[in-house]
């Protein structure tokens, strides 16, 4: 078989979705708990892409191939790539989005408990005081302390309580912090 007609790297285009994305898989049957704000973000991107890149790629791509040669095309080369990576993106987030369950954590009942959407302040074991907000998997962003609520940090804080110790299992190896307060509010990621 010619060599034309192979994927080197074998993968089919679901492997491609779950990988077009920083964001980890989720398991079948894992609720994708979301933000309001990470959900509406997520859902411009897609009305973004689906009714503006993508109407002017195909008119790029359809432009470029009325030129004649697409071997040596690099408009109309580029445009298919680039539509390929749209399409796996629009699929990617249409998955994402279908299986989404919002949580607003500015509409949750006050309480000490730690649950998704909370915004907890916590000293580590330096004592250093930190606040990090528990998001979906979708929203994160450790620099401005938006923490998934599958990581390490936000797993071994959910259920536990303001003025808890908790133990933290951490690639550098286990720590010990201590909840201050736990709130819930508005997220904007």
């Amino acid at each position: 078989m010619s060599k034309a007609f192979v994927r080197d790297d074998a993968t089919t285009d679901e492997d491609d979705d779950e990988h077009s994305s920083s964001a980890p898989a989720l398991g079948p049957g894992t609720k994708n708990y979301m933000t309001p704000a990470g959900h509406a973000r997520m859902k411009a991107e897609l009305v973004h892409l689906l009714h503006k890149e993508r109407p002017e790629m195909v008119s790029v791509v359809s432009w470029a191939a009325s030129n004649g040669d697409r071997s040596e095309n690099g408009d109309y080369l580029y445009g298919k790539k680039r539509l390929r990576e749209i399409d796996r993106r629009l699929r990617f987030l249409t998955k994402r989005l279908e299986a989404a369950e919002v949580v607003d954590p500015a509409t949750r009942e006050s309480s000490d408990q730690v649950f998704f959407g909370a915004t907890v302040s916590y000293l580590d074991a330096m004592d250093i005081e930190h606040t990090v907000a528990i998001v979906g998997v979708d929203e994160t962003d450790a620099g401005r302390g938006l923490i998934s609520w599958i990581s390490p940090l936000a797993r071994a804080l959910i259920k536990a309580r303001e003025g808890d110790e908790v133990l933290v299992r951490l690639p550098e190896g286990p720590q010990t912090v201590t909840i201050l307060s736990v709130k819930y509010q508005q997220i904007q990621v």
